[in-house]
């Protein structure tokens, strides 16, 4: 986790192990690389339970020298949390499963990675709302995007080429709406309803050009099929 992590996360600020995080993650920012990793194995070696040991194992995957041991110290830092079990580690599991999935990707284990990007999927509801929940969102979609095995999108969706059309003319407002709905779908019944609201207000507001307005349209038409 990040320090904005930390922070959605409610981390204890004078844990001792915390702060040696803090102090890694700043380390790690100023590109001092070698200092922040030696800061999270002091965060490791300080740890006197499993929440701290958690905390420090997270820390430390980040700074690994290979993907088999990337996924080793995700793997110790789930376990951590599982045997913690109570609110504290609640909001962790959304990213600690999508980090374990990262690695298992990284491995070419895509199989074992989308069952770990499901579990995350699952548990991005423990994570306050925010901008970390966001961009957490965005990563798992991407991550199940990635290892999806079923049908693939119809090729002619049109929403797609209406996205491609709106970024070529910069159309901020339009897309600023369009975007997070499409990226950040995990493919529930309830996100891609929120696609369709979208594409219905897009619609309904009329200001876009022809082409634009007819594959709304379109992409509502399909939809409701």
């Amino acid at each position: 986790m990040a320090e904005q992590e930390a922070a959605e996360a409610e981390m204890d600020p004078e844990n001792p192990v915390v702060r040696l995080c803090a102090q890694g993650m700043r380390a790690e920012t100023e590109g001092r690389a070698d200092e922040a990793r030696a800061l999270y194995l002091r965060a490791w070696e300080a740890a006197e339970n499993d929440y701290d040991a958690c905390v420090a194992a997270h820390y430390l995957a980040r700074h690994q020298p290979t993907p088999q041991e990337t996924l080793r110290w995700n793997q110790e830092c789930l376990t951590r949390a599982d045997r913690v079990g109570d609110d504290r580690v609640r909001g962790f599991y959304a990213s600690l499963h999508g980090n374990i999935a990262r690695a298992l990707l990284d491995l070419g284990r895509p199989e074992e990675a989308r069952t770990h990007f499901e579990s995350a999927a699952r548990h991005l509801g423990a994570v306050p709302p925010g901008p970390y929940q966001d961009w957490l969102r965005l990563c798992v979609a991407r991550g199940l995007r990635a290892t999806a095995t079923g049908t693939p999108p119809a090729p002619d969706d049109p929403v797609p080429a209406l996205l491609t059309r709106l970024c070529a003319r910069a159309d901020l407002e339009a897309l600023s709406l369009l975007l997070p709905a499409c990226m950040g779908s995990l493919g529930t019944p309830e996100d891609e309803e929120r696609i369709t609201t979208v594409l219905r207000m897009l619609h309904a507001e009329r200001r876009l050009p022809e082409p634009e307005q007819h594959a709304l349209a379109e992409a509502i038409r399909a939809r409701a099929a």
